[in-house]
């Protein structure tokens, strides 16, 4: 009996297996730029993303603590003449530092989730 010879596909969403028969992938949720990675990519995919995360914490936790801030600040330019008090130049720097880092950490975790 001739065996079937294994042929390779170029289509994305498909592989061969063996004694000739297609498959699709096992996820058929990612992206098409992910679908073929080696295991470094992978890796260094997995560290991008955590990375976005930690970065993510970070802008809500500046939210957060800029939230706050809102109080003292508007004690102090309603009762301190002039800018003498800084509360208020940290919840601007609060605030910049939440929407920075939020808006770069949601584009290193860009592309499909993990889960």
């Amino acid at each position: 009996m001739r065996r079937p010879q294994l042929s390779v596909e170029l289509n994305q969403s498909a592989v061969t297996a063996s004694r000739g028969r297609i498959r699709n992938m096992a996820n058929m949720n990612l992206s098409l730029e992910e679908r073929n990675l080696t295991p470094d990519q992978v890796t260094s995919l997995d560290r991008r993303r955590q990375w976005g995360l930690a970065l993510q914490v970070i802008s809500g936790q500046c939210a957060f603590f800029a939230i706050l801030l809102t109080v003292w600040a508007g004690q102090d330019l309603t009762y301190s003449p002039g800018w003498k008090y800084p509360m208020a130049y940290y919840m601007v720097l609060a605030g910049i530092l939440a929407v920075i880092t939020g808006a770069y950490g949601t584009w290193l975790r860009r592309g499909r989730p993990e889960f």
